[in-house]
C-alpha cells in the first residue's frame, strides 16, 4: 500500500524561514522583565550590552516586533544544513501499536549534532559585525559549546568555553571536537575566576553545573577588552533564533494537512522547546488552535514540575540579572545524570510565563525509563538520539501508548534536538546496568529555595 506522507519531508532551500518570530509580540501577558540586581529595576539595553553584543541587548528587550529579518550571512550558513528533516516514525507507530501519528523534527543533520547551530551562527554573526575580538560562554553536556565553537570559527572569533565539570569528563570527545574549530575548553568550576574559585572553595569536589559556567563565562567576558558573553538557551534571543525549527515543522507539516494535536520537548533552559513550539504557540495564543503542549524534564533537575516561579538569578555566582522563571535556586546542584544539557536550576522566562499561565503542560522523568526510550527509538528509528532528546522520545512514547488505549488517532510532534554519538558513556552505564535515579528530596530543593533573592 503507497503511503501518501514519505518517511521524510524536506523543504526546498527556498522554503527556509527568512525571519525569525517573536513569540512574545503575540504574548497578552508578556513575561516579567529582567531586574538589575542593584535597584530592582527593569534592565536596560545600555546595562546589558557590556555583557551581550548590542543587537543581541535589543532582541532580548524587544516585545513587540512579530518578525526579525534573518541576515543574509546567517541564511547562507543555514543553508549548509537547513531545511531539516521533519520524519514519520512509521517503524515506532507500528512496534506500538497506536493509531496516533509520530512525527519528530530531527535537528541533528550538521557537524555539531544538534539544534544549538541555529542559535550560534546568528550570535557570531552579530558579534563579529560589531567588531568584537572574542566571545565566552558556558556549555552542558557540550552540544551548545560545539555549535558556538564551530559558528566562532567560521566567522574568526576567538572562543572560551567553560564546560560543566561532570560533561567535560564523561564527554571527553566533545572538548575534542571544540578544540579543533580553536575554542579553549575549560572544566568548570574552575581557578581561573574567582566565582570559580569561590564555588571550589565552598565545594571542592563540586561536579559543576551550568549556573556555574555561566557565571566564570559573563566574568571572563567582562574583564576581559572587547570581548562578550552569549547563551545557549534559557534567553529571549535564543528562542527567537530557535524559532525556525517550528516554523519549518509547521511548513513540512502543512504539505500534508496535518496539524499536530500534541506537541513535545525536552526542556532544560528551554531553547529547542521554544523554538519548536514558537508558531504553534501562536495558534494557541491567538484561538486559532488548541494543541496541547509538553515540556519533559529530567526527575533529577524539576525546575518546571517542583521548582517555584520566583526572581532569581541566572547563575550561582549571582552576577547576572534577576529573571522570573520557573526555578530550582541558583544554588541548587543537580546530580550528575547524563542529560547535561537539561542541568540548568531555572527555565527560560518565556517558557516559565507560559506555563505559569496554564498554555503548557511539563512532565518529568527519571534517567533510566529516559534511556529504556532512546535505545527503543534507535532499534527502531536507526537514529541514535542525544540523552536530551530522549526526554521527548519517552514522552511521546507515553502519549502514542494512550491512543493505543483509547483507540484516538492524534497526530504528536515531538522534537529530535540531536544525536548521542558523543554520549557512550551513559549509553554504557545504562547497557551494563550501572545508571542509577537519584531525585532530589523536598529538603535538597529548600536549599535553594531559601537562596531566593528577596524581590517584592
Amino acid at each position: 500500500m503507497k503511503r501518501k506522507i514519505p518517511y521524510r519531508t524536506y523543504l526546498s532551500e527556498e522554503q527556509i524561514p527568512k525571519y525569525w518570530y517573536n513569540l512574545r509580540a503575540d504574548m497578552k501577558d508578556k513575561p516579567e522583565p529582567l531586574l538589575n540586581p542593584a535597584n530592582l529595576r527593569p534592565v536596560t539595553k545600555e546595562e546589558l550590552c557590556p555583557v551581550f553584543a548590542d543587537e543581541l541587548a535589543s532582541q532580548e528587550l524587544d516585545d513587540t516586533t512579530r518578525f526579525i529579518k534573518i541576515p543574509e550571512p546567517v541564511l547562507e550558513l543555514y543553508k549548509v544544513y537547513r531545511p531539516s528533516p521533519l520524519i514519520r516514525a512509521y517503524n515506532l507507530e507500528k512496534h506500538l501499536g497506536t493509531p496516533a501519528k509520530i512525527y519528530y523534527k530531527f535537528e541533528g543533520n550538521n557537524t555539531s549534532g544538534s539544534h544549538k547551530l541555529n542559535s550560534a551562527i546568528a550570535q557570531a554573526y552579530y558579534a563579529k559585525e560589531q567588531g568584537l575580538d572574542g566571545l565566552t560562554t558556558e556549555t552542558g553536556a557540550g552540544q551548545w559549546g560545539t555549535a558556538l565553537s564551530e559558528a566562532c570559527s567560521y566567522f574568526g572569533l576567538p572562543l572560551t568555553v567553560y564546560m560543566v565539570k561532570v560533561s567535560y569528563q564523561q564527554k571527553p570527545f566533545r572538548k575534542s571536537v571544540m578544540e579543533v574549530f580553536g575554542s579553549d575548553v575549560i572544566a568548570s568550576p574552575s581557578n581561573t575566576t574567582e566565582s570559580g574559585k569561590k564555588i571550589l572553595e565552598d565545594d571542592p569536589e563540586c561536579g559543576g553545573s551550568l549556573g556555574c559556567a555561566i557565571s566564570e563565562a559573563i566574568e571572563k567576558a567582562v574583564t576581559t577588552p572587547n570581548t562578550r558573553y552569549v547563551l545557549g538557551s534559557v534567553l529571549n534571543q535564543v528562542l527567537l533564533h530557535q524559532s525556525v525549527i517550528g516554523l519549518e515543522s509547521k511548513a513540512a507539516l502543512e504539505i500534508y494537512g496535518e496539524y499536530p494535536d500534541i506537541i513535545i520537548g525536552c526542556a532544560g533552559g528551554g531553547s529547542n522547546l521554544g523554538g519548536l513550539i514558537a508558531p504553534f504557540m501562536k495558534d494557541k495564543l491567538t484561538g486559532e488552535a488548541n494543541p496541547r503542549i509538553i515540556a519533559v524534564e529530567p526527575a533529577s533537575c524539576p525546575s518546571f514540575t517542583r521548582g517555584k516561579y520566583a526572581y532569581d538569578f541566572c547563575d550561582t555566582g549571582k552576577i547576572t540579572p534577576l529573571a522570573k522563571m520557573y526555578t530550582l535556586g541558583s544554588g541548587f546542584i543537580p546530580s550528575a545524570n547524563h542529560a547535561g544539557g537539561l542541568r540548568y536550576h531555572g527555565m527560560s522566562p518565556i517558557l516559565s510565563k507560559l506555563y505559569h499561565d496554564g498554555y503548557m503542560e511539563a512532565v518529568s522523568i527519571e534517567q533510566s525509563k529516559v534511556f529504556g526510550a532512546a535505545v527503543l527509538f534507535s532499534k527502531i528509528e536507526t537514529i541514535l538520539p542525544a540523552p536530551e532528546s530522549a526526554h521527548a522520545i519517552s514522552a511521546a512514547i507515553d502519549e502514542a501508548n494512550k491512543c493505543r488505549e483509547t483507540g484516538e488517532e492524534k497526530t504528536i510532534l515531538f522534537g529530535l534536538t540531536g544525536t548521542g554519538y558523543f554520549d557512550m558513556t551513559a549509553y554504557n552505564d545504562y547497557m551494563t546496568g550501572k545508571m542509577t535515579d537519584t531525585i532530589p528530596t523536598d529538603e535538597d530543593l529548600k536549599k535553594g529555595f531559601d537562596s531566593l533573592p528577596k524581590v517584592e
